[in-house]
């Protein structure tokens, strides 16, 4: 009888599948039982390992004991990979290593993997960032060395979007007393951040214009359909009244009558009292829901010992302030009035 056998891909595909799930059978139950978590990383690993594996050895015939061995630990399948280390095809076996260096806490030996990753791609922007990043981690003061900031300027000329080259170059300048030349580094990640993250952003920015002699930005114009919330804590009642250093305050507009649920909110410390922020369709959690598509809001402020944006026992909240939309004046709210 005759027939046509399977590529030898195939087969060894099929061997990597039976392997992988007689591993799971016979040696994550009982690990998954006593530790999930590390049953978890070691799914992952050995999936990945896997591909790895295939990627690296490229034929059948490379299937031999040592490669094919069962790993009980997180330890032993980075030691597989490690010994077949010397044949990686492409970066990707370098960069599965590394963040399997990172996960066990081996900073300087995640730190030598990204480089041996970058070394063979090293136009690659994201390669450049991260071994950038694995450099400061293991750095003992957390730094961007020279040779750090050399793979990020590399990553921007190759990509003068790339966000985590930019946020961390401007961190680097700023280490080395840099102020000014930071705050020119970060300013191009005002346009495409958003939220909390912008205004954090802004404000480091503002820091080192202030630090560099220079005067803060100018403020943002108005966002079409934003409320500015003016927020203070009552003097008397803070007197009165030991608060959480770290305590988080919500500033919160929500429809009349409506669901809890808000249609804009921000979440600042409680040291930023008193302040200012300004709601908009970009601090709504909800799409569909649109503080520019509403004629009233209902604004307040909460201080949270949790942290979380749901009221909850012994959170102190302002009075609503009811508003018409379009608002063209600040609404102020105060926090511990009666």
């Amino acid at each position: 009888m005759s027939g046509s056998f399977p590529s030898p891909a195939l087969v060894f595909s099929l061997v990597v599948a039976a392997a992988t799930l007689l591993v799971f059978a016979t040696v994550l139950r009982p690990l998954w039982r006593d530790k999930p978590r590390v049953a978890l990383v070691l799914i992952a690993t050995l999936t990945l390992g896997s591909a790895a594996l295939y990627r690296v050895v490229g034929t059948p015939a490379a299937l031999d004991a040592a490669a094919v061995e069962r790993p009980d630990t997180i330890e032993e399948a980075v030691a597989q990979l490690e010994k077949n280390s010397d044949r990686f095809a492409d970066h990707q076996g370098w960069v599965m290593l590394a963040n399997a260096y990172a996960r066990m806490g081996e900073a300087t030996k995640a730190r030598d993997a990204w480089e041996k990753a970058v070394a063979m791609s090293p136009d690659d922007a994201d390669l450049r960032a991260a071994t950038a990043e694995a450099r400061a981690r293991a750095h003992p003061q957390q730094r961007f060395d020279a040779h750090a900031v050399e793979h990020l300027r590399h990553a921007l000329q190759r990509n003068p979007k790339h966000q985590r080259a930019r946020l961390f170059l401007g961190v680097s300048l700023r280490q080395q007393g840099k102020p000014g030349e930071a705050a020119e580094a970060w300013m191009p990640l005002l346009a495409t951040t958003e939220g909390d993250a912008r205004t954090t952003l802004r404000g480091e920015i503002d820091a080192a214009r202030v630090d560099a002699g220079l005067p803060p930005l100018p403020e943002d114009p108005a966002t079409p359909g934003a409320l500015v919330v003016k927020v203070a804590l009552d003097p008397d009642f803070a007197a009165r009244v030991r608060l959480r250093g770290d305590a988080t305050v919500f500033v919160i507009a929500r429809a009349p009558g409506g669901p809890p649920m808000p249609v804009a909110v921000e979440k600042h410390p409680l040291s930023a009292l008193p302040l200012t922020v300004t709601l908009d369709d970009a601090d709504g959690p909800m799409p569909t829901a649109k503080l520019s598509a509403l004629q009233e809001v209902d604004v307040i402020a909460r201080i949270s010992d949790s942290g979380n944006a749901m009221r909850q026992d012994g959170d102190i909240e302002s009075a609503p302030q009811r508003v018409r939309l379009p608002s063209t004046t600040p609404v102020t709210v105060t926090l511990g009035t009666p």
